[in-house]
């Protein structure tokens, strides 16, 4: 794999232990010789994520609509060796390039918009429009509320049994590695 896809938070108010993990998981991936792609971010586990490759002369893709610079939220592509900057027109273009970019998907702790784009890769994959792995990194059971909630759906039938294959769970670092070393593709049919 050449890109990973690291998708998290913007936040700088969260706890500590998201910044440090996302950005030890940047470093790990560029020690790997693999690159990140990001949404461009210098703010949360988006940021840390970002600071951790630069920090080991990572490759980093950071994909942004262009309406980030008025905001004022983009890191400084000067202190990083070897970034490469996409701008795009609208949020719902920036997924498209990330998607086409990526390898694979890390989900790091987040909100509204990791939310959304775990979902989007998650139904793509559905659909079969790709078979790349997606990796929940689930630091300090954070997304142990949105596992229940996708087990709920199974439970009253609008998610199938096999839609857990589709991705995949670590808590540690360790983990998300070993996962994606792993890799199995699975094939699956939302109709059948």
């Amino acid at each position: 794999m050449r890109n990973i896809c690291v998708f998290g938070s913007s936040s700088e108010k969260i706890d500590r232990r998201y910044l440090d993990s996302a950005e030890s998981l940047g470093g790990a991936i560029a020690r790997r010789g693999m690159g990140v792609v990001f949404g461009g971010g210098k703010y949360g586990v988006m940021g840390a994520v970002a600071r951790g490759a630069a920090s080991e002369r990572g490759a980093l893709i950071g994909v942004s609509p262009s309406f980030f610079i008025e905001l004022d939220v983009l890191v400084d592509k000067a202190e990083i060796e070897n970034y490469e900057e996409i701008f795009t027109e609208t949020m719902r273009e920036r997924k498209g390039v990330m998607e086409d970019r990526a390898d694979a998907f890390v989900i790091c702790a987040g909100g509204i918009g990791t939310f959304e784009e775990f979902f989007e890769v998650l139904t793509l994959k559905q659909l079969g429009q790709h078979n790349k792995p997606i990796i929940i990194y689930n630091v300090a059971g954070y997304y142990d509320p949105m596992i229940d909630l996708m087990n709920s759906g199974i439970s009253e039938r609008f998610l199938s049994d096999d839609v857990h294959m589709l991705y995949t769970v670590a808590e540690t670092e360790e983990e998300v590695f070993d996962q994606l070393e792993n890799y199995t593709p699975y094939q699956y049919n939302k109709y059948d």
